[in-house]
C-alpha cells in the first residue's frame, strides 16, 4: 500500500502603511513566489543540516514580476527599492512555530520612508545589506498594485511561512 501525504509550502506578506502622525494609510496581504533557490536552500538546511543559519531579512522591490529563477544576483524581472533610511534590510524574526506555521508578528520588519517612491513588493533573503547581490533570495511577493509612499511613512511587514499538508 502506498501511501503519499504531498505538503505544501506557502508565505503570505501583510503590509501595513501609516503617515508620519501614525495614522493608518492601507493594509495589504499577498501571497509570495517561493524561487527555485529558495526552495533548494530549504531543502538542502533541513535535510543535510549544511551550514544553517536562521537569519532571514525583508527587502522591499521596485517594479516587475519575480520568476522562479530568480537570485539575489540575478533578478532580472525586479530591482530592490531602497528608499528607506535603515541601514540594513530589517530583521525577519520569527516567533514560536504552532499549527504548521510561524510568522514575526510579534516583530514586524519596519521601513522607515525617507523619499516619495513607489513600491511593489517585499522579498525573504539571507543577506542584511540595503541593496546587495548576495546571500540566497527565498521568495517574493508582490502588491497586487504600485503603492506610492512618501518621505515620513512607516511600512510594517509582517511575514508568516506555512507548511501543511494539501
Amino acid at each position: 500500500m502506498k501511501i503519499e501525504q504531498p505538503v505544501g509550502l506557502s508565505t503570505r506578506y501583510k503590509f501595513e502603511c501609516f503617515d508620519k502622525e501614525g495614522n493608518l494609510k492601507w493594509v495589504e496581504e499577498v501571497p509570495n513566489i517561493v524561487v527555485n533557490v529558495g526552495l533548494n536552500d530549504l531543502l538542502d538546511k533541513y535535510f543535510k543540516g549544511s551550514a544553517y543559519s536562521a537569519a532571514h531579512y525583508v527587502g522591499l522591490k521596485s517594479a516587475g514580476s519575480p520568476a522562479a529563477g530568480d537570485t539575489m544576483s540575478s533578478h532580472a524581472g525586479w530591482a530592490e527599492n531602497t528608499g528607506y533610511s535603515n541601514a540594513t534590510r530589517p530583521a525577519f524574526t520569527p516567533g514560536t512555530v504552532a499549527s504548521q506555521s510561524v510568522d514575526n508578528s510579534a516583530a514586524r520588519a519596519t521601513f522607515n520612508i525617507n523619499t516619495t517612491t513607489t513600491f511593489n513588493g517585499a522579498f525573504l533573503t539571507t543577506n542584511n545589506t540595503k541593496g546587495g547581490t548576495t546571500g540566497i533570495l527565498y521568495g517574493v511577493a508582490d502588491f497586487s498594485v504600485a503603492r506610492s509612499l512618501a518621505n515620513g511613512d512607516t511600512l510594517l511587514v509582517t511575514v508568516t511561512a506555512t507548511a501543511a499538508t494539501v
